[in-house]
């Protein structure tokens, strides 16, 4: 949680084109065995090069059918002309047999091992069926392969747009690799969306699916303290997920729009080699000394502006979870003392351990949420105080990344604030625990608005 340099502004840097393939997976852990099932029925797999008619051919199959629907329609609506089916087509490539014949921009068939990848100069899209495809099924669930191809067809969709012709002319600096990476998210969210709707014939992904699909993507996140300039930087989570939440309530003309100019990237650098040896986080206890006062500072500037009277909550420590006010979970607001009771021993920790220090800051702003909305005179029981409170921690979380100097956010903290509403709702619960912000897609965007737009929509003005 040390202070870095990075701010909520628009990216302007510079890439060079070395390589045509635009992959943009990496390995997964995970043993392969079946997932949630999202198809209707069974299809034709003869379509697929190599393809074997296995349950994970089929999924792909699927994906792919369907995707090129959708965009047979959204391509004229978006862009005046007709969609171009992939003249190189589809290549699905087993990489544990030696016998596989290698897809169009790789040499060998291990190329493609771990990976699934769009070949703009053969204008076709492979994936690896041994090593990919079912590990993202095991990990995540089919709304996870679905997600990928989806990603993948989007870079077709730029090429069809002109954009790789423009990296082949050497001039990467209007779409350099992360824009071009966020652009493909929002066209995977603009699909997943129509097929939420019902529109889809072969795939049915409910709501509820699409945390799993979003748990994948950011699977696919850059390592933490790259920076936004790296040549081959595809995006952190936060950006990423927000690419794709774009794409789902803005549609396929938000996502072809994007340029350098209106799209902002929040992916930093480490600025400090103390900061970069911890990964970005402070231990347990110091993250508590360090953000509890930070909180309290903030919160009452805010309400204080909103016209009420801000007194800082009375902070209590306890050895399980507390049960001052309804289930609220390792960390809760309690209204009839203003105090904000803490687990020190249980759950809290281990989430700082396993997520990281912001999953704790997260938490712990959201519960100093309520506590502000109760110092303005607002409900904190109810929907609309969980989602405001939520709100409120986006709101915070914007003022320590953009501040110049003091306490502020490391590399990775807004991945862990991501992580930790995808996984858990504990954040966007109510102050007696009754009402949730649900599922995490939908906790996510609450927490982005805050961060995004600042305190005027958290429902303490």
């Amino acid at each position: 949680m040390l202070r870095s340099s990075g701010r909520l502004a628009d990216v302007t840097v510079l890439i060079t084109l070395v390589a045509v393939v635009s992959g943009c997976t990496q390995p997964v852990p995970g043993r392969p065995v079946a997932g949630e099932g999202v198809t209707r029925g069974t299809v034709d797999t003869s379509f697929i090069r190599g393809a074997d008619g296995s349950p994970i051919d089929q999924l792909a199959a699927a994906a792919i059918t369907d995707v090129e629907q959708f965009w047979k329609s959204a391509f004229p609506e978006t862009f005046g002309q007709d969609w171009k089916e992939l003249a190189g087509g589809y290549y699905s490539v087993d990489t544990s047999s030696q016998s596989a014949k290698p897809p169009p921009c790789t040499e060998k068939a291990l190329d493609v091992e771990g990976n699934a990848f769009y070949c703009p100069s053969a204008d076709a899209i492979a994936w690896d069926r041994a090593a990919l495809l079912p590990v993202l099924q095991d990990s995540f669930g089919d709304s996870a392969v679905v997600i990928v191809l989806a990603h993948e067809m989007g870079h077709a969709v730029q090429r069809r747009m002109g954009i790789t012709q423009e990296l082949e002319r050497r001039q990467p600096e209007r779409y350099p690799t992360i824009l071009t990476e966020a652009m493909a998210d929002c066209y995977a969210g603009n699909f997943l969306k129509w097929v939420n709707d019902g529109q889809a014939e072969h795939l049915s992904i409910g709501t509820e699916s699409l945390d799993s699909a979003l748990g994948a993507l950011i699977t696919f996140r850059d390592p933490v303290g790259t920076s936004a300039a790296d040549r081959s930087a595809h995006g952190n989570a936060f950006d990423r997920v927000s690419a794709f939440q774009d794409g789902y309530q803005q549609g396929t003309k938000f996502c072809a729009a994007m340029t350098v100019d209106n799209r902002p990237f929040t992916q930093q650098s480490f600025t400090t080699a103390a900061d970069q040896s911890r990964g970005g986080n402070l231990p347990f206890a110091d993250m508590l000394d360090s953000v509890l006062p930070d909180l309290d500072a903030y919160y009452q500037a805010a309400v204080q502006q909103a016209g009420g009277r801000w007194v800082a909550p009375r902070i209590t420590t306890v050895e399980q979870e507390p049960d001052c006010a309804g289930d609220q979970g390792p960390i809760a607001f309690c209204p009839a003392d203003a105090a904000v009771e803490i687990d020190v021993n249980e759950e809290l920790p281990k989430l700082h351990a396993r997520i990281g220090d912001y999953a704790t800051g997260t938490l712990l702003a959201s519960r100093y949420g309520l506590a502000a909305l109760a110092a303005t005179g607002k409900p904190v029981a109810g929907d609309g105080a969980a989602e405001n409170a939520l709100c409120l921690a986006g709101a915070y979380t914007r003022e320590v990344f953009t501040r110049q100097q003091g306490f502020g956010l490391s590399p990775g903290d807004l991945d862990e604030a991501v992580q930790v509403l995808l996984a858990h709702d504990y954040a966007g619960r109510d102050a007696e625990g009754g009402a949730a912000v649900g599922p995490g897609f939908k906790r996510v965007e609450v927490f982005r608005t805050g961060v995004l737009e600042g305190l005027s929509k958290c429902g303490i003005a």
